[in-house]
């Protein structure tokens, strides 16, 4: 099969594996995993080289993202089970003064969430955001969608989340981490500032049970504090997180002087994302020695491992999928006819990966998913430089990201820990998503203009 017939089999495809994810409910590796083989059937590949086809894109997903995945994943755990994480938040609070308290959650949140799976991240934050609601009499319902945008948004942009990582592993710049971390880090300014003003202005419009409601006993930030006995230093908290960035900076500029010798070959060692974030859990499990607390590590890292499993499989049947595709002939096809794709541009990623996201409900799936896609698609699509290709990744996560609905775990996370009905979620988480995508898609566009 071939040409228009191979673009529409590829359609429905696509169309068949979402309804297989939030219609049938068949899990996302299965689903993406059986498509992915139907579709193998339908292209022409033969089918004596399918199962290597399958293979190949399964392995390599794993040989290059595996380890880092389970190592950020083991970094956000320490981080939460510390109170690293309450440190950071406080030192965000400090930072930003007790008289923002909006601004404050939704730095905290976008910190946080760095590490941390944005779920979690909610949960590990919400009795802060609930003491400095107490504390400050902020709408309830502000703090609480101020703080789901800042985790959100540096979940589905900067490193090590999983989705990042797998996205730009899949398109090829596995290895240029620190670039995607900067990337993420400069396109979260639009939808940060987008997600603040609109926490304050959703703040006056909807309210939260926690503000008709008086039954429940909320700790204050100092009980909270207390509750994790003595928090680590600033420094401890911040160097799992920082050191690894820093030993990946030095790498690059090691490489970007073309450095030689002894010297430089150690901080190209140490700058690879796996050693850098190997030493960042070393960090973190001198800052576990320290604080002495009653949870066994091993049961911690074997926690973490039960998280990181799925998204690690989900991620490598994205892979498969990419490797069926570049595999076929449609790339071909695409790459003769590529003038009406390029003339769409950076929209195109946003747009697949938003149908994805709003179809299925995980954000993970639809960056993993759309970046599979998209691999064999880059150089057709004129998205093929390093810079490009870290914008691209940037694009799927904003597409990832609007928007968040029923379908979405951390739509329900967000509203029943914020204490808001399912109606009232969709003024708020849904609509806000909307409001970030849209703005994070705007400065992407910005930023491709200059790159």
């Amino acid at each position: 099969m071939q040409g228009i017939a191979l673009i529409i089999t590829f359609v429905i495809a696509i169309v068949l594996m979402i309804l297989a994810i939030s219609k049938l409910k068949i899990h996302p590796f299965l689903s993406i995993m059986g498509i992915s083989l139907l579709l193998a059937f339908a292209a022409g590949i033969p089918l004596a080289k399918i199962p290597s086809v399958i293979g190949a894109g399964f392995s390599g997903t794993f040989s290059g993202i595996g380890i880092v995945i389970i190592l950020g994943a083991l970094i956000g755990t320490i981080l939460e089970k510390t109170g690293a994480a309450l440190k950071l938040s406080d030192m965000v609070v400090k930072m930003v003064g007790k008289k923002n308290p909006e601004l404050a959650v939704l730095i905290m949140g976008w910190i946080v969430s760095i590490p941390v799976f944005c779920d979690s991240g909610f949960v590990i934050l919400n009795p802060i955001r609930k003491a400095l609601v107490q504390r400050t009499k902020t709408s309830s319902v502000a703090m609480t969608v101020a703080l789901s945008a800042g985790l959100y948004i540096s979940h589905v942009f900067i490193p090590p989340t999983p989705g990042p990582i797998a996205a730009a592993n899949t398109l090829g710049i596995g290895s240029n981490l620190l670039l995607v971390i900067g990337m993420g880090a400069l396109v979260s300014i639009f939808p940060l500032i987008a997600g603040y003003f609109f926490s304050k202005y959703i703040g006056t419009k909807v309210s939260s049970i926690e503000e008709t409601s008086s039954e429940e006993k909320v700790k204050t930030y100092e009980e909270l504090v207390a509750s994790y006995g003595k928090l680590p230093d600033g420094f401890s908290a911040l160097a799992p997180i920082v050191v690894p960035i820093l030993l990946m900076a030095l790498s690059s500029i090691a490489s970007m002087a073309k450095m030689s010798g002894t010297g430089a070959d150690v901080l190209k060692f140490l700058g690879t994302p796996i050693i850098a974030l190997a030493v960042g859990v070393l960090f973190g499990v001198s800052l576990f020695a320290r604080q002495k607390t009653k949870e066994n590590f091993y049961e911690l890292t074997n926690k973490t491992l039960k998280v990181v499993g799925p998204i690690l499989f989900v991620t490598a049947a994205g892979g498969v999928l990419g490797k069926v595709i570049a595999t076929s002939s449609l790339v071909g096809y695409i790459t003769e006819h590529a003038t009406v794709l390029k003339t769409v541009g950076i929209f195109f990623p946003f747009l697949l990966a938003a149908i994805l996201k709003s179809a299925q409900g995980s954000s993970t799936v639809a960056i993993t998913t759309t970046a599979g896609i998209l691999a064999p698609l880059m150089a057709p699509l004129g998205l093929d430089s390093v810079t490009l290709s870290a914008l691209t990744v940037m694009a799927i996560g904003a597409g990832a990201m609007t928007v968040s609905h029923a379908n979405d775990s951390y739509f329900w996370v967000v509203t029943n820990f914020g204490g808001l009905k399912a109606e009232d979620g969709y003024k708020t988480q849904t609509l806000m998503t909307l409001v970030i995508g849209i703005a994070a898609i705007i400065g992407i566009f910005i930023v491709s203009l200059f790159v």
